[in-house]
């Protein structure tokens, strides 16, 4: 029997950060919790960051992961929101590496792509791929996306943690779908 692992996931954000945290044991993994820090209350940019980093810190405290996967900030036409949403995810980082939790990044579109297949999908494409691959109950999906966004960071590093390191390539949807569980 495989030794249980929590991964942490992270859906940077100046506003509404989403954190979702993942049970895993050998090829079976499930929901703990997800949720979302609101920053919309703190006008302060630099305010905002030390909430990022004690809210961080107290959910690492709180469900002592294994590794953390954040998703990485993609390049937009707003160069003010990029640099915003790196420090975002900087602080989140520095909250993991100060509790010593191993820490993976992620392109949006991998995200996406290992949960739906497909780089470009939805967010809400994403939420229901999650809700039927960890057989999540309804009354349990929040209103934030970003929430099932963070969640979405820590089954996809979940997903390449199973990968073989050969390279081998999904050959069709059905395998796909086999694979994670889905049919």
């Amino acid at each position: 029997m495989e030794a249980e692992r929590i991964i942490m996931g992270i859906d940077p954000g100046t506003n509404i950060m989403g954190y979702g945290i993942l049970r895993v044991q050998g090829r079976h993994a499930e929901m703990v919790t997800m949720g979302v820090i609101d920053l919309h209350k703190y006008a302060d940019q630099y305010l905002k960051l030390g909430r990022i980093y004690e809210r961080v810190t107290g959910i690492i405290e709180a469900y002592l992961p294994d590794e953390l996967a954040i998703e990485a900030p993609f390049f937009g036409k707003n160069v003010q929101s990029m640099l915003k949403l790196g420090r975002a995810q900087g602080v989140a980082i520095a909250a993991a590496i100060q509790r010593q939790v191993p820490i993976h990044e992620y392109a949006p579109m991998q995200i996406k792509m290992a949960l739906t297949g497909n780089g470009s999908a939805s967010k809400e494409q994403v939420a229901y791929m999650l809700r039927q691959v960890l057989k999540i109950p309804e009354d349990a999906m929040l209103p934030w996306l970003d929430a099932t966004d963070g969640l979405a960071a820590a089954y996809c590093h979940y997903i390449e943690s199973q990968r073989p390191t050969s390279g081998s390539k999904v050959r069709s949807w059905k395998e796909f779908a086999r694979q994670r569980g889905i049919v």
